[in-house]
């Protein structure tokens, strides 16, 4: 009899660069190890090669300290960003030990979570924002911890989505239907733009396969 973990989330991008420009300012991270998932999405300030060399610095902070806590995470990006033009980020970290998120956010990413369970009240939450910019001007950091549900959408979106999108999610697509569908329909075309849609599913314990 094999033992089956199961998967912690499923999580589809889609993102484009600001028209015109080779590259764009706007990425994301994903790491699963275990029972711990964690995501960003991360806006460098600008547009083309300074601001993707900041959000790529940031993007191999978070994986070189992937087992830091979200705080330290994001105060590591910060010293490690201070010589580039510094970038915007919001961050989560789902645990699957108390099904809980922590998340925080500094400058503009938007970030909405979405109860899959009718009942559970309210049923959408934003994420706060501090204003700021790691690598240049840091706020004081506060994080926020969320109980969550197998089921439960995270949606992180830069700021060249449109932010009637949560106004439109569909709990019934896939992550990545969700992301393709959310960048179609609110992307600006003036912006780079990046939407990360993460659903978890872990909540239920092990199971087994015979």
């Amino acid at each position: 009899m094999e033992t089956v973990t199961p998967t912690l989330i499923e999580w589809g991008v889609a993102a484009r660069a600001h028209p015109g420009q080779r590259e764009s300012g706007d990425q994301y991270w994903v790491h699963v190890r275990s029972k711990v998932a964690r995501v960003a999405v991360v806006d460098g300030l600008g547009h083309g090669e300074e601001a993707a060399a900041a959000a790529r610095t940031t993007v191999a902070t978070l994986q070189n300290y992937a087992g830091e806590s979200p705080l330290a995470s994001v105060q590591r990006c910060h010293e490690e960003l201070r010589s580039t033009r510094g970038v915007v980020m919001s961050l989560a970290s789902f645990d699957a030990n108390n099904k809980t998120m922590t998340w925080l956010g500094v400058g503009n990413v938007e970030g909405f979570l979405f109860h899959r369970d009718p009942r559970v009240v309210p049923g959408q939450e934003a994420l706060l924002l501090r204003a700021g910019v790691i690598g240049d001007n840091l706020p004081r950091l506060v994080a926020s911890v969320v109980e969550v549900d197998p089921g439960d959408l995270l949606i992180f979106a830069t700021d060249g989505i449109r932010a009637e999108f949560a106004d439109h999610v569909n709990l019934q697509e896939s992550p990545q239907q969700n992301a393709d569908r959310i960048l179609a329909q609110h992307g600006r075309e003036t912006d780079d733009a990046l939407v990360l849609v993460a659903r978890y599913l872990y909540g239920q314990g092990a199971t087994t396969r015979r």
